[in-house]
């Protein structure tokens, strides 16, 4: 199979994900988009990795995964802490956490 295909592939997912943050308000929603335009990067470095031949674009993933774990973490916290101080769920609307 072509590397092209996977690196449209790539594009595709990145594209969705960045339309949801532009669009959605809700911020878990957001999170989970954040979450697909990591994945379609994942994608995109593990395919030029396969181009040319190294390894480097497999350990920059598993960094970036790495990051997006605690981003994920750090994330559900934070919407865990809104919901429990029943702070406005759009994200136009807050203004700032109060804890």
């Amino acid at each position: 199979m072509n590397l092209v295909w996977y690196l449209c592939l790539s594009a595709a997912i990145f594209s969705v994900g960045a339309a949801g943050v532009l669009i959605r308000r809700n911020p878990l929603v957001i999170l989970l988009c954040l979450e697909l335009m990591l994945n379609a990067g994942n994608l995109a470095l593990i395919t030029f990795a396969r181009m040319h031949g190294n390894g480097d674009g497999q350990i920059f993933a598993l960094v970036v995964m790495v990051v997006a774990a605690c981003e994920v973490v750090v994330g559900l916290g934070v919407i865990v802490a809104m919901y429990r101080n029943r702070i406005a769920e759009d994200v136009d609307e807050m203004s700032e956490l109060r804890g």
